[in-house]
């Protein structure tokens, strides 16, 4: 086999493993935060994945020290990433079914559209991805919109919950858009990735003690299981696999876990959780999942358009 078929095909299989762990995350946050506080959960989960994931790095002989510059990029992107927006996942889905969760994360993308243009300058905002961002914000407010229009508290509860939800999916855009402005050659893809998730622990680790979760936790079976799931599934299969294709494929195309996810979310917590799935779902889904790809795909052809640019440049030199 040769290398670019070789590179191809651990291409697609980093897709499905980002696509089927990430998908299903969410409904082993939801079982998880029954038992466990988000904040603990967090932090045990990032804590014991990271560790492993150092440790094998360590025994396999990979490098695992690093510049103080270069693990404090890692500090402030795993924070941004995996405190920033799992935490406030994990805090939303006490509240929020886990679907409609995974369709408000699945803006991702819009974000990740305004973030390239103006930390990396890849491309400019086309008039298809500007209609990609009106689509989005039409579909979070479609989704939102029995939050919005409630009278009771619990109904502001979930707004504000739901709120937080885009807040934390901006910090994880900004997160991995800075992973790739201050990405280096010499960095090894699985320790350094081990190192950002330590952060990320010990981050949530310090919001947890400081809100005495250890004296609301009950240890189950099946609270235990899911975190064991998030561990191996999702920091370290999952997130692993999301930063080597930061590394090696656009964002665009990276995006686009953001609109697969969820599908499998939905799926998951109906199917398990028996969440319901009204018609503010169906459509608000719908003019989501829309939009992110009018906005990725639209950031392909603009990409595609600029690297033409300079052969274009020299053929009138």
């Amino acid at each position: 086999m040769t290398d670019a078929r070789q590179h191809r095909w651990t291409v697609i299989l980093a897709f499905g493993l980002v696509y089927l762990f990430w998908g299903s995350t969410y409904l082993a946050i939801a079982i998880g935060v029954e038992h466990i506080p988000p904040a603990l959960m967090c932090a045990t989960r990032f804590l014991v994945a990271g560790t492993l994931m150092l440790a094998y790095c360590w025994l396999r002989g990979r490098p695992v020290a690093y510049t103080g510059q270069q693990l404090w990029h890692m500090a402030v992107v795993g924070t941004l990433l995996l405190m920033g927006g799992n935490l406030t996942l994990s805090f939303a889905e006490q509240v929020l079914p886990s679907g409609l969760s995974a369709l408000l994360i699945a803006v991702t993308p819009l974000w990740f559209l305004v973030l390239d243009a103006w930390l990396l300058g890849h491309h400019h905002i086309t008039r298809r991805g500007i209609v990609g961002l009106v689509l989005g914000i039409l579909g979070m407010v479609v989704l939102l919109w029995p939050k919005l229009t409630a009278t009771g508290s619990i109904g502001r509860r979930e707004l504000w919950f739901s709120l937080s939800l885009l807040a934390g999916s901006f910090s994880w855009a900004l997160g991995s858009v800075l992973s790739k402005v201050w990405h280096s050659n010499d960095l090894d893809p699985l320790s350094s990735t081990a190192w950002q998730v330590i952060f990320a622990g010990i981050a949530n680790l310090a919001f947890a003690l400081a809100n005495h979760d250890l004296a609301h936790v009950v240890w189950t079976a099946r609270g235990v299981g899911a975190v064991l799931y998030l561990v191996v599934g999702g920091s370290w299969i999952g997130y692993t696999s999301y930063i080597w294709l930061l590394r090696h494929a656009p964002s665009s195309k990276v995006s686009t876990y953001a609109y697969v996810n969820p599908v499998v979310a939905v799926f998951l917590g109906w199917l398990v959780l028996h969440e319901p799935i009204d018609r503010y779902i169906l459509m608000g889904s719908a003019i989501v999942i829309a939009s992110v790809i009018l906005v990725t795909s639209a950031k392909v052809e603009e990409k595609a358009v600029t690297e033409k640019l300079p052969a274009v440049e020299a053929a009138g030199d």
